[in-house]
């Protein structure tokens, strides 16, 4: 993390990342830290900072315009459904273990671009996708990112991600209708 730019949100997830670490060490408290890639779901609310894929999803819905910042639309993040995160949380207070760190995440299968994301949403919803373009990254922001759950899979081999990457899309953009219309 050394001699790289952070988001004061990057910043914040770290500082409390350690703080997990340290109480599980140092009281020999079961702790785990979860470094997420994009937590997501029917329910999920994003906004245009944070929460990508239902924010996306809810500006197609609704025929708004989705500012793409940066990376022509490229940049790549992985999805996990919050079902899957909550079957690990289970997994881990079957079976805890202390100060440990995982990565959470939908993996290379549950991983798709921004510009991959138009095209999935307008296939689903029918409508077009509305979008400029910024020419300038978002501070802090990576071109991809995509979970290794090799460590998580290892010590927990009874979970695994079960909610494709379609069936996410599906469901986000069923739950904004809904709420839409509401």
């Amino acid at each position: 993390i050394d001699q790289s730019k952070h988001s004061l949100f990057g910043a914040s997830k770290v500082a409390a990342d350690i703080a997990v670490q340290e109480y599980g060490r140092y009281f020999g408290m079961p702790t785990c830290c979860l470094r997420g890639g994009c937590l997501t779901g029917p329910s999920h609310s994003g906004v245009e900072l944070h929460g990508f894929l239902s924010y996306l999803i809810k500006t197609n819905v609704t025929e708004g315009v989705y500012k793409v910042f940066g990376y022509k639309g490229k940049q790549v993040r992985d999805n996990i459904h919050s079902e899957d995160v909550a079957r690990f949380i289970a997994e881990f207070i079957k079976s805890p273990k202390i100060g440990e760190v995982y990565n959470i995440g939908g993996g290379r299968q549950n991983s798709c671009s921004i510009l991959e994301a138009f095209k999935i949403t307008e296939g689903l919803t029918g409508k077009p996708m509305n979008y400029e373009y910024v020419d300038k990254a978002r501070a802090g922001d990576h071109i991809c990112y995509i979970s290794n759950l090799d460590k998580m899979k290892q010590h927990y081999p009874a979970w695994d991600i079960t909610i494709s990457l379609e069936r996410i899309f599906e469901q986000i953009v069923s739950s904004w209708e809904v709420r839409i219309e509401a």
